[in-house]
């Protein structure tokens, strides 16, 4: 069975239009938040209780949706929802890239690692547009990466985080191998005022791109690439040991 995850909610166009594709040739399950959650990073629910409701659509179990985050719907799916792990969790299809640093801030890329730190094989995929998305060449694309990854395996500890150009599938210039750039949302606030006269903020702000060189998944994004990033999350800087060592503690 292959489990479907994302973080912009059970509804969301882009994990409806990714069951479609994959449920031609396999059995699939969607677990994912009941409303929309995203950039909640890898956050869990510790101060609530997390309460799920079945769906099933003309009679057939579709999934459940959950009161919490991306991350507690794959801790709750594989630990106690399904009789078995599933063979691969799909995270998305997003609205929206996950490139470079933005990748730290997603809870679609969260709900993929929790399925790696809990031992089955992941990947995030999301489409880098938020203006008439079009998922069905990211999701043609994720029903042949699936068939890789558990034709190949996955090394210890990697999960694939996928971002798909916004152009039509004959538009695609190929699938790229890259690193994770250094892309970043540089916020801006916008200040108001409520009736009662408080003041509150809300966030916004743009993409910056800081890279240029081919081999990046933003640059290789806007040049029309697949990008597939294989990213862990051992945070350790190696070569900062042995300099912290020489501070004498």
């Amino acid at each position: 069975m292959i489990l479907l995850c994302n973080d912009d909610g059970f509804n969301a166009d882009g994990l409806r239009v990714l069951y479609d594709e994959l449920s031609l040739e396999d059995d699939v399950i969607i677990i994912a938040p009941e409303t929309e959650q995203s950039a909640m990073g890898h956050a869990i629910t510790l101060t609530k209780p997390l309460k799920v409701r079945k769906v099933e659509e003309g009679g057939k179990l579709v999934g459940y949706a959950i009161n919490g985050t991306p991350a507690d719907c794959v801790k709750l799916a594989i630990a106690v929802l399904l009789d078995e792990p599933p063979r691969i969790v799909v995270s998305g299809i997003n609205l929206g890239g996950n490139l470079g640093i933005c990748a730290l801030y997603s809870g679609t890329v969260s709900a993929a690692t929790e399925a790696m730190i809990m031992g089955v094989p992941s990947i995030a995929i999301s489409l880098d547009t938020y203006e008439n998305p079009d998922f069905n060449p990211a999701a043609k694309f994720s029903r042949k990466l699936i068939k890789k990854v558990l034709e190949k395996g996955l090394p210890s500890g990697v999960v694939l985080n996928v971002n798909v150009p916004p152009v039509p599938e004959n538009e695609i210039a190929g699938v790229a191998i890259t690193r994770q750039g250094k892309s970043r949302v540089v916020e801006s606030f916008d200040q108001r005022v409520d009736p009662r006269n408080n003041t509150y903020y809300w966030m916004a702000g743009e993409m910056r791109f800081d890279e240029v060189e081919d081999g990046a998944d933003c640059v290789m994004v806007s040049k029309n690439f697949i990008s597939v990033t294989p990213i862990h999350f051992d945070l350790t800087h190696q070569p900062s040991i042995d300099v912290i060592k020489d501070w004498k503690l």
